[in-house]
């Protein structure tokens, strides 16, 4: 018993020695990684680039997107706007055809080659154009969705088609499509993370930038997923909050 008594208090040092080793370790690490010489500053800096690509980038493609989607769905339900039509099917069919990443390289070093042009502002329109496609999509869906006798009822009180689908029909669409917009502005916040093709700062980049000077990829490339999963885990509450008010206004 006195044997099996002290074989016991050795395997709970070494068990203890063991995990005051790997907070050791750990800390150290957190250290080299995150607060020597600020580096956690390449993730700070990289989270705000990231969100101001995503915000400007969602905000072009829903203009786009609706855009496209109203005259698509005129063009179907009204008649006229061929060329235009035919103009937008070319968009969405090339758009939603080629990779993002390709379509990045094409407006950086094809498109925009002015250096007066910044990293940013093409990486915002990529993935501007990129969103609208699959936004016109989701829109033209939901506009499709309505009952034709709405825009009968527009028409009885001497709206326009314009009017009719801007005052009646989109709102009535909006509410159908939210989680499909959803979706669609959490899987542009993760698109962006191939901005670094063109040496745009963003949060993946800022990672790989910790993880050059380190030496280490699990920290800083971990430090990137959870951030991403933070902000995606906001976007979703913040979805699907607004459903539910969505919900209840209509009761």
């Amino acid at each position: 018993m006195h044997t099996k008594g002290k074989m016991g208090v050795r395997m709970l040092d070494a068990l203890t020695q063991g995990v005051r080793d790997t907070l050791q370790k750990f800390g150290n690490d957190f250290y080299v990684n995150f607060i020597k010489d600020d580096r956690w500053q390449y993730l700070a800096n990289g989270l705000i680039v990231t969100l101001e690509i995503a915000l400007m980038a969602i905000i072009i493609g829903v203009v786009l997107g609706a855009l496209t989607a109203m005259v698509r769905t005129t063009h179907d339900k009204a008649g006229g706007m061929g060329f235009l039509n035919a103009i937008c099917k070319v968009y969405i069919t090339f758009i939603r055809g080629t990779p993002v990443v390709v379509q990045l390289l094409i407006l950086y070093f094809i498109v925009f080659t002015s250096p007066a042009v910044s990293k940013v502002t093409v990486a915002v329109l990529a993935f501007g154009i990129n969103s609208g496609a699959y936004l016109a999509e989701i829109f033209r869906s939901g506009i499709m969705s309505i009952d034709g006798g709405q825009f009968e009822a527009g028409r009885c009180l001497g709206l326009s088609h314009a009017q009719t689908m801007r005052r009646i029909i989109l709102p009535q669409a909006f509410k159908n499509v939210l989680p499909a917009l959803g979706n669609e502005f959490i899987a542009l916040v993760k698109e962006t993370s191939v901005a670094g093709y063109i040496a745009i700062v963003d949060l993946t980049k800022g990672g790989d930038i910790i993880r050059g000077l380190t030496f280490s990829a699990f920290m800083p490339l971990f430090a990137v997923a959870l951030l991403y999963l933070g902000i995606v885990s906001l976007l979703s509450f913040g979805v699907t909050r607004l459903e539910r008010r969505l919900r209840e206004s209509e009761r």
